[in-house]
């Protein structure tokens, strides 16, 4: 029985409304016919009752349609065994969802949404599951069912990495790094294995019967959606993938895959040449500030956060007058793919790793800030850093400090005092970076080769890299402009926004706000051009903002209202 999932009018778009208007219905149906014989794009929403998707892709298919694109939408119509809208949290039995699955409650409300929203402008809804043949559910079922247990994270269908999906899955729906003392996990493992096969199946099949040109959906990892992504890089249409981003009003696209891993490989020559100048350099560090209290982000965890360092420091136990280094932690389970140069096998290896390093440099403080999405963001950890310290240094040396999740120190101002940062994956490095902050970073950070930030390649590099510590000094001018120039293409130019998404402070984070149709035809909002351009012709997700600016077209100023805790990361 799924405990918090309801149908609900607040996740309707609105599309009613704006078809309502004088013209607009029969504007729509000349649109709908004019883009019969336009390029085949695949909405691949999959998740009807992922009301934040089914807004935002709602809005890319009607204004991809009014471009001339041919938009088709896929939905789950319920034949997977699993997927991203399963959590834990959700099911009053996992023994009971071990063997029945989300059927028969969340699949129903679910696909039931999906396909009123898009059936409901004329745009096709396709069913996943007519697209497997007979027999494939078997089949899938005792394919997952035969994997041997320590195998099914490698499990590959015409090479795809199906098995890593399913398992990045399976950790996202019990809110953990590992699935270690989990009585249900072997099972929920496999159902998620075998969701991930069928979603590959009938993802293959169908772009290939539909004769599909461009897809586009959210996430890009986890089921079925990274399955919907290697059947379609193996078939060669090309992907693109978003995501809300931390700004109110913006998302990140990214070609190929899901940003998680595009931004790793993005050549520095995107924005190495940026000349930002005193303006826009001001900008940023004006954004840089309010990062600390989230007012102008409708993501962020930080809730009333405390500046006041010393006293919030003392009562810790931190001696503000020895330096020390701040270990920056990720959620556990967030995003759990392979990383091929992350120094060490996973986040809580490298956290050990520098605390037995620090047990041996009395000289010196670690003070380990938890982040405060283990309890705040959409997806609370049902894993947390502090439990697994725990239990691997039932006493902490002396010289190590843990800040919880729960605390209201601001992770900013306490980073400030710090000799160093140390990241595994955090985004917070590229702030800190652009504060003039040292960053040493051990993970898959998207900071990691952009030449301001000291990388390791090994764990041995790892350790060399902290027996340099103290350094005694913030970063060199030249790294630090280096820095600046990419967090103001990370925050303004990667962030796109989309001027008609308002916050909303509650689930879905945001609602569609449209006087007209016409509101999105080419030349009205610039941050969605930017978006659908890309789609469409490949161009890079990258909005020109300091362009703009120079032009006099800033984007809108930044609503009142805002979202605590959203997204995941």
């Amino acid at each position: 029985m799924v405990r918090w999932y309801r149908s609900r009018t607040s996740a309707d778009p609105g599309w009613g409304r704006v078809l309502a208007a004088p013209g607009a219905a029969a504007a729509w149906r000349e649109a709908l016919e004019r883009a019969r014989g336009g390029p085949r794009v695949l909405v691949a929403t999959s998740l009807g009752g992922f009301w934040a998707g089914t807004t935002l892709e709602s809005l890319l298919a009607v204004a991809l349609t009014l471009r001339g694109a041919r938009v088709q939408v896929l939905l789950c119509d319920g034949v997977l065994p699993a997927c991203q809208l399963c959590e834990a949290r959700a099911f009053s039995s996992l023994e009971r969802f071990a063997r029945r699955g989300p059927r028969g409650g969340l699949c129903d409300g679910c696909y039931g949404h999906g396909k009123s929203v898009f059936e409901g402008l004329g745009i096709p809804a396709l069913r996943m599951g007519a697209y497997l043949e007979p027999g494939e559910v078997e089949a899938a079922r005792r394919a997952a069912a035969s994997a041997p247990p320590g195998t099914i994270g490698g499990y590959e269908l015409d090479g795809a990495p199906v098995g890593e999906h399913a398992l990045a899955g399976a950790l996202r729906f019990f809110a953990r790094g590992d699935l270690e003392g989990e009585p249900q996990a072997e099972p929920i493992l496999r159902r998620y294995l075998e969701a991930a096969i069928l979603a590959y199946r009938a993802s293959r099949r169908l772009l290939e019967a539909e004769g599909i040109e461009r897809a586009v959906f959210h996430h890009g990892i986890y089921v079925p959606q990274g399955l919907i992504g290697e059947a379609a890089r193996r078939l060669g249409v090309p992907v693109a993938n978003w995501n809300p981003a931390y700004r109110k009003r913006c998302f990140v696209f990214s070609h190929g895959g899901s940003y998680h891993h595009t931004l790793l490989d993005e050549p520095v020559e995107a924005w190495e040449g940026l000349d930002l100048g005193p303006e826009r350099e001001a900008e940023l560090l004006r954004y840089l500030r309010s990062r600390r209290k989230g007012t102008e982000d409708w993501i962020w965890f930080h809730k009333d956060p405390r500046e006041d360092v010393e006293r919030e420091a003392r009562a810790l136990g931190i001696d503000l007058s020895r330096p020390f280094a701040g270990l920056l932690t990720n959620v556990i389970w967030d995003a759990q793919l392979h990383y091929p140069r992350s120094a060490f096998p996973s986040m809580m290896d490298w956290i050990s790793g520098t605390v037995r390093r620090f047990a041996s440099r009395p000289d010196l403080q670690l003070v380990i800030r938890v982040h405060p999405a283990e309890v705040r963001g959409t997806l609370p950890s049902r894993q947390r850093v502090g439990e697994e310290l725990r239990r691997a240094f039932p006493r902490l040396p002396p010289n190590v400090v843990v800040v919880p999740p729960e605390s209201r120190l601001s992770t900013y101002a306490l980073m400030e005092c710090a000799d160093a940062a140390l990241i595994f994956g955090t985004k917070t490095g590229v702030e800190l970076a652009a504060m003039g902050i040292p960053v040493i970073v051990a993970g898959e950070a998207w900071v990691r080769g952009k030449g301001f930030t000291l990388d390791a390649e090994s764990e041995e590099g790892y350790y060399r890299l902290l027996d340099r510590l103290p350094l005694g000094r913030p970063m060199e001018p030249r790294q630090v402009e280096r820095a600046r120039r990419y967090a103001y293409h990370f925050f303004f130019r990667r962030m796109v926004p989309v001027d008609c998404m308002e916050p909303t402070g509650r689930d879905p984070p945001y609602a569609l706000r449209l006087a007209s149709l016409d509101d999105l035809r080419p030349g009205r909002m610039p941050g969605l051009d930017v978006i659908l351009d890309g789609i469409l012709r490949g161009s890079p997700f990258v909005y020109p903002a300091e362009e703009l600016a120079r032009l006099g077209r800033e984007a809108p100023a930044p609503a009142e209202a805002v979202l605590e805790s959203a997204g995941e990361r």
